[in-house]
């Protein structure tokens, strides 16, 4: 007896047999954290169904059963698919690392341990820095780059920090290549390093899965440095303790809101501006006053309070005649002005343009100068750069760099 076999059907698999896959069997689909086959953040399915291929095989002569295999392409390539995403790794990440401003920043005691207490509504707003992540074939220490000098490249950098505090909580063993693209000035009381340490905390985190939640990036990054908690908010946050209490609360100004942001060359330390402050002379508002008039009025000059300028201005008596200089010539221009942080950041809000005399005068030739608005960010999403904001020096304005609108 013989048998004999029929193919009643067949379609050819996804897949040749040498591991070719061919072209035009896949269309974008729902982004994952993971990308499929290493290239990018999308993943890529094959969705349209076709026939299953059936093989049907008999006796032609003793009439016994039939057997009949049912083949579904389309499920062994999904798969396939799934065993590509799970064995490649993230390789390859670039994130915007957005600073702050304080609106207001209220001090409300000393501490026992030296520190003080404060009470702070942060904002993010769109200037920040560009960091780019490399896996490092290596696996015995980061490498840091940095588009300025001055930038410590070891681990005095709050990025060298986070990357280290994340192998220590999760036991991942990733290092990496790491290239900042500096635009927000040191010393300027913007929080940028701490805001490149969360951002490394969640780079490290996306290369590793995700195994670490939201929280615990942001209970971790404490350990780094008092502001960094805030940028693991939405964008908006009212701040207490050392900064690192972090009330996440919606935006409470637009966020189409310009400003312009006017730093000198001159940078103030925060501990000469703490040593300073003298706690009979601050302001006496309540905080959540403060919060609740920003909220429901926007920002005046009475509201947007800052108890760290009387010994910031101390440290450097320049800021205070800039403030007063901003003050003066932007009358009518800017909703309100004041100091971020510790200094030396002088902000206008309501404008985008700095006061004339940053064109005029030889003593501001040096300053930083930058428009800004203020940023949130979503839900399982880091921070997304909007349009770059235009920072600028003196001398650009020299040479005719800065924009005229």
């Amino acid at each position: 007896m013989m048998a004999s076999s029929h193919l009643v059907s067949h379609y050819p698999h996804p897949f040749s047999f040498d591991g070719k896959r061919p072209s035009g069997l896949f269309k974008k689909g729902v982004a994952s954290p993971t990308p499929c086959f290493g290239l990018g953040t999308s993943c890529w399915r094959r969705t349209t169904r076709s026939r299953p291929s059936h093989i049907i095989m008999a006796d032609s002569t003793s009439g016994r059963r039939q057997v009949e295999v049912v083949y579904d392409p389309d499920e062994r390539l999904n798969k396939l698919a799934a065993e590509v995403d799970k064995n490649t790794r993230l390789s390859r990440l670039s994130l915007f690392s957005p600073c702050k401003i304080n609106v207001f920043l209220r001090i409300t005691g000393k501490r026992e341990d030296g520190f003080h207490d404060l009470a702070s509504l942060f904002h993010v707003i769109s200037l920040g820095d560009t960091i780019k992540f490399s896996l490092s074939p290596t696996k015995t220490r980061d490498r840091l780059s940095a588009n300025v000098s001055g930038v410590p490249l070891d681990e005095r950098n709050l990025i060298i920090k986070a990357l280290n505090l994340y192998r220590k909580k999760t036991g991942t063993d990733n290092f990496f290549w790491i290239h900042l693209d500096k635009k927000v000035p040191t010393g300027a009381g913007l929080g940028g390093g701490s805001s490149n340490a969360a951002t490394a905390l969640w780079a490290a985190n996306q290369f590793s899965g995700c195994p670490a939640t939201e929280k615990e990036l942001k209970e971790w990054s404490g350990e780094i440095g008092s502001d960094v908690p805030f940028f693991f908010s939405h964008g908006a946050a009212y701040c207490t303790g050392r900064g690192e209490v972090v009330e996440d609360i919606p935006c409470p100004l637009p966020l189409d809101l310009p400003m312009v942001l006017i730093k000198p060359q001159e940078a103030c330390s925060t501990a000469e501006v703490y040593k300073r402050l003298r706690l009979d002379q601050i302001s006496s508002y309540d905080p959540l006053v403060l919060l609740s008039e920003i909220t429901q009025n926007g920002v005046s000059q009475d509201v947007c309070i800052n108890d760290l300028e009387p010994p910031a201005f101390e440290v450097l008596p320049s800021l205070k005649r800039l403030k007063k200089r901003v003050l003066a010539a932007g009358r009518g221009q800017y909703d309100a002005v004041f100091m971020s942080g510790s200094g030396s950041t002088i902000v206008g809000v309501g404008s985008p343009e700095p006061p004339s005399f940053v064109y005029d005068d030889d003593e501001y030739k040096d300053v930083f100068v930058s428009e800004a608005c203020f940023l949130t960010r979503q839900e399982n999403q880091w921070y997304r750069e909007p349009s770059s904001p235009i920072a600028y020096s003196r001398k650009d304005l020299a040479f005719g760099a800065a924009p005229t609108s």
